[in-house]
This record gives C-alpha cells, structure tokens and sequence, in this order.
C-alpha cells in the first residue's frame, strides 16, 4: 500500500513538472503564484518585526 502511494506521488511530481516545463500558461501561473506567496510572507514578516519592535520604543 505505502508502496503503491509513493509510487503514484513521484509519478505525480513528475507528471506535474511536465506540464509546468511545457505549458507556457501553467508556467506563468507558477511565477504568479509564487510571488503572491512572497508578497504575502514579507508583510507578514514585517508586522512581526513591527510588532516586536513597538513595546521597545514604549518602555
């Protein structure tokens, strides 16, 4: 059972980067997504510091 599942996960991955690699809309969505995701971790990076920063300059 494990077998069959790890089997059908790589085969997964590599049918997916087959498509990204050749797909050219599939691609773009990649990027778009991907920088979303970073937009979206460095403000959430950046209220974190803001915050851990704000009681300092209070006391």
């Amino acid at each position: 059972m494990e077998k069959m599942f790890f089997l059908g996960l790589v085969f997964g991955l590599a049918g997916g980067a087959l498509l990204v690699a050749n797909s050219c809309k599939a691609r773009a969505l990649v990027k778009k997504s991907q920088t979303e995701l970073l937009e979206k971790v460095d403000a959430m990076m950046d209220e974190r510091l803001n915050a851990q920063q704000a009681p300092a300059k209070k006391a």
